[in-house]
């Protein structure tokens, strides 16, 4: 089993990962796959860069990215700016479900840069707010 398997499975017995399924992100692609697709791309390009990497915070930072669990297609006050906004919730459902990390929490808190204004502050939450970029186009242009 790989580290991402690993991890994927245990956000999903320990708290509420799995409900990422019940939401759509782009197009037809859930916001559980979306989360998937960052997650293995944040691998791949930490494997291309020089120097290490925090290997689980950044597969579980990176899986829990957009844990904001809601559909932000729906309209009504509560999901009114999402792109600027959703960061903060993830962080907050992810702190109430698990134990995070302060890598963890910098990952989820940063990756919409520069949509907020504050920068990623770790090597991992900058691969995983490029990969975000990177997987958000590749889903809207398949679409």
């Amino acid at each position: 089993m790989s580290e991402l398997e690993f991890y994927t499975r245990e956000l999903e017995r320990t708290g509420r990962f799995g409900m990422e399924r019940e939401f759509p992100h782009h197009g037809d692609i859930s916001v559980y796959t979306h989360s998937l697709h960052v997650a293995r791309v944040s691998l791949r390009l930490s494997k291309a860069l020089p120097g290490k990497f925090h290997q689980r915070e950044l597969i579980r930072g990176a899986l829990l990215h957009d844990y904001y669990l809601y559909n932000w297609h729906h309209g009504g006050e509560g999901h009114r700016l999402h792109g600027f906004r959703h960061a903060k919730t993830a962080l907050r459902n992810a702190r109430r479900d698990y134990n995070l990390s302060p890598i963890e929490e910098k990952i989820i808190a940063h990756h919409m840069f520069p949509l907020t204004p504050l920068p990623p502050t770790c090597r991992e939450a900058w691969i995983v707010c490029v990969a975000d970029k990177v997987c958000a186009v590749s889903e809207l242009v398949k679409r």
